[in-house]
């Protein structure tokens, strides 16, 4: 009888050992400490003063780690800057393998039939689509207690035109975030977290 009662208490072991196991792959990986979301608000800033053109053409780039000159670049390019330089993560290499794979779930609007990784990133809506598939994502509201540090704020502006902003870790007289982010002046850090309508809000994991 003992060694029965061993033996189910094995199995029982074995069985509770694999459920945490199976546990642990599919729960969502955490959000960003609080340590690397300051990484990479300082990372965004630091654009600021050097990133002095919104410049939106077409550049051939390398891969992966391909970028644009620094002085130049438009709202995406300081969220990619900043990713790498505190996350070390490139999105340029991340879109495209899952555009490699996945290419169907990303928008259409631009006719291409194979992903493109001179650009892709550098699009809006594909950040959209990488961040609702791979990070926290959030009804937009109007609260600004909702926005952390280092999360990241799609909008539309005039024009019907998609544009991402980074939250700030300052903050305006009424305790609402700053953004960073490049609308069309270089990289600045600005007090218009709501000045556009708000279509998406994500926080990295």
């Amino acid at each position: 009888m003992p060694k029965a009662t061993s033996f189910y208490k094995t199995i029982v072991l074995s069985a509770m050992t694999a459920g945490c196991l199976l546990f642990q792959t599919c729960r969502p990986a955490a959000a960003l400490s609080q340590a690397s979301a300051t990484a990479l608000v300082a990372a965004a800033r630091q654009q600021i003063d050097v990133t002095v053109i919104y410049d939106p053409a077409y550049v051939k780039l390398n891969y992966p780690g391909g970028d644009i000159p620094a002085e130049r670049g438009v709202c995406t390019d300081v969220i990619i800057r900043a990713c790498r330089s505190a996350l070390q993560l490139d999105l340029q290499k991340a879109i495209h393998e899952d555009m490699r794979r996945n290419f169907k779930k990303y928008p259409g609007r631009w006719g291409l039939k194979k992903p493109d990784p001179n650009i892709d990133h550098r699009r809006v809506p594909n950040l959209q689509t990488y961040f609702i598939r791979y990070a926290r994502h959030f009804k937009p509201t109007l609260d600004a207690a909702a926005y952390l540090p280092g999360d990241l704020v799609t909008c539309t502006l005039p024009g019907n035109l998609p544009h991402i902003m980074l939250v700030s870790d300052s903050k305006n007289e009424t305790g609402g975030p700053l953004v960073i982010h490049n609308i069309g002046q270089g990289a600045r850090e600005e007090d218009c977290l709501f000045t556009f309508p708000l279509t998406g809000h994500y926080r990295l994991k």
